[in-house]
């Protein structure tokens, strides 16, 4: 009986052996390729540039007004944006968006221009309290069309 454990031993120790010994997976390939200076780039360099070519490529992504108001924005071609939004009850599109600079005669820093009907908007930073909307008070991270429209992140 002693003689059949040390037997079953060893074979297992003979079978453990075995697998360790399992072929090891081939070496990386270290040889680098050289790259010119000028088309070298550091890591992430295309999306900071794709994001240097929209001013609020920050603002891409849903907003949230009051009663199922949205506008969820999209960057597109440099510069531009699509809006798809739900503006009040009856009104809902997509618009096309552009950049804006800040208008020397009004208190804002520019934002997204856009038409929606026979009106020119632009959407602008603001807090919640700027869009005068109750629902929206005392948020810090919005966007404004005019008095009454807003919309903000969660």
């Amino acid at each position: 009986m002693q003689k059949s454990v040390i037997l079953a031993i060893a074979a297992a120790l003979v079978l453990l052996t075995g697998c360790e010994k399992a072929e090891a997976p081939a070496p990386a390939d270290t040889t680098t390729a050289e790259v010119p200076v000028e088309t070298a780039r550091p890591a992430g360099a295309a999306t900071d540039s794709a994001a240097a070519a929209h001013r609020y490529a920050a603002w891409a992504g849903k907003w949230t007004g009051v009663e199922g108001m949205y506008v969820t924005i999209t960057a597109a071609e440099p510069g531009k944006y699509k809006l798809e939004m739900q503006s009040d009850l009856d009104t809902k599109g997509t618009y096309d968006g552009s950049d804006s600079d800040s208008d020397s005669d009004s208190d804002s820093d520019g934002g997204i221009t856009f038409t929606r009907g026979a009106e020119t908007l632009t959407l602008a930073a603001a807090t919640g309290d700027a869009t005068g909307l109750k629902y929206l008070a005392g948020k810090k991270d919005c966007l404004k069309v005019k008095d009454g429209e807003g919309y903000c992140r969660d």
